[in-house]
């Protein structure tokens, strides 16, 4: 069986990954992690993720509808992108993130 490459982001305001990243893995799987502070720098990571030939892409909570529309869109149809749900998320005041992340 070929091991599994999962590419991960977690969106938050003050992120940085250069600094906030992992690597996991085991013998099933590698999952390539990074924090992004904005919708555009998930599109940029998006597509190293791409490049680095992840198999597929989850988002964090964080995004929301628009956020996950737009790093499909700049990865193309190449890889499925998933995302853990939530109609609300913690951060700002229980509101979608599309109300916050407009870059």
């Amino acid at each position: 069986m070929r091991k599994l490459l999962i590419g991960s982001l977690l969106i938050t305001e003050h992120a940085d990954p250069r600094r906030d990243c992992a690597c996991i893995q085991n013998e099933d799987v590698t999952i390539l992690f990074f924090t992004v502070n904005s919708y555009t720098m998930a599109e940029d990571y998006a597509k190293v993720l791409t490049a680095l030939g992840c198999d597929v892409i989850e988002l964090c909570p964080g995004f929301g509808n628009e956020g996950v529309a737009r790093v499909q869109q700049a990865i193309g149809a190449k890889i499925p992108v998933g995302v853990c749900r939530f109609d609300t998320y913690p951060e700002p005041g229980m509101v979608s993130p599309d109300t916050y992340q407009k870059h």
